[in-house]
């Protein structure tokens, strides 16, 4: 079973913040992806609701990581996508 990870959706392209998170103002929505085959650092090609993840950035935060959390950073409550979070079981 391949691993969860968190990518993040800007509403305008070049918005990616490489050095560090980016501020939860600057992220339009919060996906949930698996990783791609063999891997556990590189995020698959779609997130559980179906986006394409080319655009998006790959967050830091882990869920295995964080065992008990929620799978998003808790700072970008606000920003989950319901569909991923209903794929996640925590809708």
């Amino acid at each position: 079973m391949s691993e969860t990870v968190v990518v993040y959706e800007y509403d305008r392209p070049g918005a990616a913040h490489p050095a560090g998170e980016p501020a939860p103002e600057d992220v339009l929505r919060v996906h949930a992806a698996s990783t791609a085959p063999g891997r556990h650092d590189v995020r698959g090609p779609r997130t559980l609701c179906g986006r394409d993840t080319f655009a998006m950035e790959t967050a830091s935060w882990r869920p295995s990581e964080h065992p008990g959390s929620p799978w998003y950073p808790e700072a970008y409550a606000d920003r989950v996508c319901p569909a991923c979070a209903d794929a996640a079981g925590e809708a």
